[in-house]
């Protein structure tokens, strides 16, 4: 009999760590998957495509059923099959309809919930998250009798939102509690660029705002009041304003929780048989947003699981980069800097390109690459090694081909 493996969560997390274990010991488990959407794994990251009618569904579907079927593993996908508990001590889960399965491994990739503003009118028709196929296809229905949308949040989904909005011929205004978008990832120069470019594409910008309540009339949104007493007519609100890792189905099954399911280097819980990956964990005081760490974690834990190794999850700096057609930016690392850091910066005003490169102790530690983001993995590879780049200090904002071609013709100087 071979050992059963059962997957809670079909997201991009779950679904990369089955391509990596059938990549590694396709015949090693009996696999069970349980699902709380009708389909088979696809790309999240591909929603505001799909939003903005560049893609069709099946364009970002990875893994269809017949996926599934091809490789024996058990698929239960829809709202009916999501998991109601945990049974730890019989080894069991069992889902919203009553199907059971038992497992010798259990690994929970439940993923992420969208942050809603606790305020009043939060629950009226026509205010939504963007977090998956559901939400996009309310999002496109609402196009077709919608005029006026309000994007709630100027980070990478909100504004990925309001172009898709936008290209479906939506008047839309997104609001933020900062002076910049994007104030996580972009340096103010770099944000004010980004404000600009996308207010000339249509957008309007409400910043330093902050939502005080949501007004309807029969139980649909109208208008969006704020603390200063302004006002906005919409007939669609958006909240992307953040992520809450989905605990509650881990929590009840007495695993230990913080802000996510703690998991250590491995990504095993607390109990030795439990495992946990993707937006749903904390890892040494982290929790993740974006898809590369998951597919990180995804290798590590199929090392794991298959016992090919000893392979451990290791949080390296991740980059950002916005899904908008035609424009370009990127930022990694300590993009700010300090007192102890000094920044190397670069500005094409003619060609809308800026570049910030921030050093500390000969290193490269952050970047922010604005309308030539070409070296960006480069310089993220450069943060990641920690290498010295004192030799390239001159010609390091002009990129890979310079410094490479600087160290090649002077060996003796690359102190990497």
């Amino acid at each position: 009999m071979k050992p059963k493996l059962v997957l809670v969560g079909n997201g991009m997390a779950g679904g990369r760590l089955l391509e990596e274990i059938i990549s590694v010991a396709p015949d090693l488990y009996d696999i069970t998957v349980f699902g709380n959407e009708p389909y088979g794994n696809y790309n999240r990251i591909m929603l505001s495509p799909l939003l903005a009618g560049d893609k069709a569904l099946d364009d970002i579907v990875i893994n269809s059923r017949q996926w599934y079927r091809d490789h024996d593993i058990t698929l239960h996908a829809g709202t009916d099959k999501a998991i109601a508990k945990i049974d730890r001590t019989a080894r069991q889960v069992i889902s919203e309809d009553g199907t059971t399965a038992d497992y010798d491994r259990l690994v929970i990739a439940t993923g992420s919930s969208p942050f809603m503003l606790p305020v009043p009118g939060v629950e009226l028709d026509g205010v939504l998250g963007f977090r998956d196929i559901a939400d996009v296809e309310r999002m496109i229905a609402a196009t077709q009798i919608a005029k006026s949308a309000v994007v709630i949040g100027a980070g990478l989904l909100g504004l990925e939102a309001a172009m898709g909005l936008l290209s479906r011929g939506m008047s839309v205004t997104v609001v933020h509690s900062n002076e910049i978008p994007l104030n996580r990832q972009l340096d103010r120069e770099a944000g004010e660029m980004l404000k600009a470019e996308l207010s000339q594409r249509g957008l309007t910008f409400k910043m330093n705002a902050r939502t005080r309540e949501i007004i309807g009339c029969d139980g649909r949104v109208t208008r969006v009041i704020f603390d200063d007493d302004s006002v906005l007519d919409a007939d669609l609100v958006v909240m992307a304003i953040g992520i809450r890792p989905n605990v509650a189905l881990a929590q009840s099954a007495g695993v230990h929780c913080e802000n996510g399911i703690v998991v250590n280097d491995t990504l095993q819980t607390y109990d030795p048989s439990i495992y946990a990956l993707g937006e749903c964990i904390q890892h040494r005081n982290k929790t993740f947003g974006l898809v590369a760490p998951l597919y990180d974690q995804a290798a590590v834990l199929a090392n794991h699981l298959c016992e090919h190794g000893v392979a451990s999850y290791q949080t390296l700096s991740m980059a950002t980069k916005l899904k908008v057609t035609g424009i370009n930016l990127f930022s990694v690392g300590d993009y700010l800097g300090d007192d102890t850091s000094e920044a190397l910066v670069y500005r094409d005003k003619a060609n809308n390109t800026y570049k910030k490169l921030v050093l500390r102790s000969n290193q490269l530690v952050g970047a922010v690459l604005y309308g030539d983001t070409g070296d960006g993995a480069y310089y993220h590879d450069l943060i990641n090694s920690g290498e010295a780049v004192d030799d390239l200090r001159p010609y390091l904002v002009f990129g890979r081909a310079l410094c490479e071609s600087v160290r090649e013709s002077n060996p003796e100087a690359d102190v990497a």
